[in-house]
């Protein structure tokens, strides 16, 4: 809903002509962040009553009422930037808000409104803490790397070859027990439910098929 002043101060026809195009700024940003963010129009030209327009009140605030602090020191200062973004505020309840400040000067540079918006980030740091929980994951000692991809035939050589390299032997040179590590380390992995894996090994390590099924079944 939108509040609006009854009477309107005297000044320049372009003063009032900035001040009536900020106000369909002001309705437009706030109706379409209804309940969301708080937008309002500020009359620099009389900061006791400085509220010209307000919509989708958040603050309690209401038309007439004086400047903030930023407004009386825009107007004290006609230097002051022209648009201070994003800074942290709160409203009066204590909720978060994050804030937004436009200034708006005349052609003799002087400022004669602000535009002011007031984000309510209470309900997005509620939404923040839920997807923190959601993507957290424990931090806990796993008992093993998990892929979450099928293996390949071109893997398992690599795997098996990098494993005797680390030796200082070919893959059939390594001993009865490394070969047992290697293979058993192959099942863990995952290595054993690619299709042809153990036909691979077998190959690749010079041993028959019964002795890679002895290797996962001894102690």
């Amino acid at each position: 809903m939108t509040e609006t002043a009854d009477e309107e101060p005297r000044g320049t026809a372009e003063d009032e002509l900035l001040l009536r195009e900020a106000e369909k700024i002001v309705t437009a940003i706030g109706r379409m962040f209804p309940g969301l963010c708080e937008v309002v129009l500020h009359d620099l030209r009389r900061p006791d009553q400085a509220i010209r327009v307000i919509e989708s009140n958040l603050s309690g605030r209401s038309v007439g009422d004086p400047a903030t602090e930023l407004g009386l020191a825009r107007i004290e200062d006609c230097e002051f930037p022209g648009i201070v973004q994003n800074y942290s505020n709160r409203f009066p309840d204590g909720r978060p808000a994050k804030s937004t400040s436009i200034g708006i000067k005349n052609s003799a540079g002087t400022y004669v409104a602000a535009i002011c918006l007031n984000l309510d980030v209470s309900l997005f740091a509620s939404v923040a803490r839920s997807l923190t929980n959601l993507v957290r994951t424990d931090d806990q000692e796993q008992p093993l790397i998990e892929t979450l991809r099928a293996r390949t035939v071109a893997e398992l050589r690599t795997v098996v070859e990098e494993f005797a390299a680390a030796r200082g032997h070919t893959p059939r040179g390594l001993g009865t027990a490394a070969k047992k590590e290697l293979v058993r380390s192959l099942q863990t992995r995952g290595f054993l439910q690619v299709k042809h894996s153990v036909q691979v090994v077998t190959e690749l390590l010079g041993v028959s098929r019964a002795t890679v099924y002895n290797y996962l079944r001894a102690p």
